[in-house]
């Protein structure tokens, strides 16, 4: 069954910008989807150009994601998650991880790109005992996120609830207040619930790279829709909250299911993961 809906669909191919690229479609070009459009196609090329491990990077974020959810689902108990930034459907979302350990798991995507809005009932194929739903909204209005009818009736908000922040905060610019924005969401959770955040990190590539980069940005062949922050400035998301083991770690380190020798080198995965609990 599905609770919550898609009423957004109506008029969401006027909505589709094709000469603009979008974090969505981009990343479904970098896992090898077909769902992107030839801006999508060239924004992905310039930034494989300086960053060659970029496909490898989405992949492992995904396989980060599924550790996180398996986790949360069989170790916290968790049944509820609102995942922001859904992406456009792929193998292994986060209901279908969830469900496969706990069926009565109820789960609500949220994005703003209308293509993601067009398969959205792939991701309504909820178990008969847990739910599902998908709202159109913008993680920069956090206020609406919290208030839209499909959130509150697919979810309790007074049992825990994880927050997947899955590759999305660092579109968040400073005049978006991603601090306060975050915050705001957080804010919103019962105690005993999670956060769950991959964000870019320029900590992990060579120098060399940064510099390159740097010169592509400032000779416009390089078009910067997001920020790469540090540690120090991820961290500042996680105050007051329980960091997990091992803390804001990169992607391919957080508690990890592959021997060292099979994973690919921090350089290659310019993500930090990290999971945190709400006491």
């Amino acid at each position: 069954m599905t609770d919550g809906g898609v009423d957004e669909q109506a008029g969401w191919s006027e909505r589709i910008d094709t000469r603009t690229s979008h974090p969505a479609r981009r990343y479904n070009y970098w896992l090898g989807g077909k769902d992107n459009f030839a801006a999508d196609r060239e924004s992905g090329e310039a930034i494989a150009k300086v960053y060659p491990a970029i496909r490898t990077t989405a992949l492992e974020n995904r396989a980060f994601l599924r550790r996180a959810v398996r986790f949360l689902t069989a170790e916290a108990g968790v049944r509820q998650f609102l995942d922001i930034g859904t992406g456009i459907p792929t193998a292994d979302n986060t209901h279908e991880v969830a469900q496969s350990i706990a069926p009565e798991s109820r789960i609500v995507y949220v994005d703003n790109d209308p293509i993601v809005l067009a398969h959205a009932r792939a991701l309504l194929t909820s178990t008969p005992q847990g739910a599902t739903a998908y709202i159109d909204a913008d993680l920069r209005d956090p206020a609406s996120i919290l208030a839209h009818d499909s959130v509150r009736g697919t979810l309790d908000f007074d049992r825990p609830i994880a927050l997947m922040l899955i590759a999305i905060v660092h579109f968040l610019f400073e005049e978006h207040r991603p601090y306060a924005t975050v915050r705001r969401l957080v804010d919103a959770l019962p105690p005993g619930s999670y956060v769950v955040m991959t964000h870019g990190t320029s900590d992990l590539v060579p120098a060399a790279m940064r510099e390159y980069a740097e010169e592509e940005i400032r000779a416009g062949r390089l078009r910067v829709d997001a920020v790469a922050r540090s540690k120090d400035e991820i961290a500042r998301f996680f105050d007051g909250l329980e960091l997990l083991d091992p803390g804001i770690a990169p992607i391919v380190e957080w508690r990890p299911t592959v021997p060292p020798e099979d994973r690919p080198p921090l350089a290659d995965t310019a993500l930090y993961g990290v999971v945190a609990r709400v006491p």
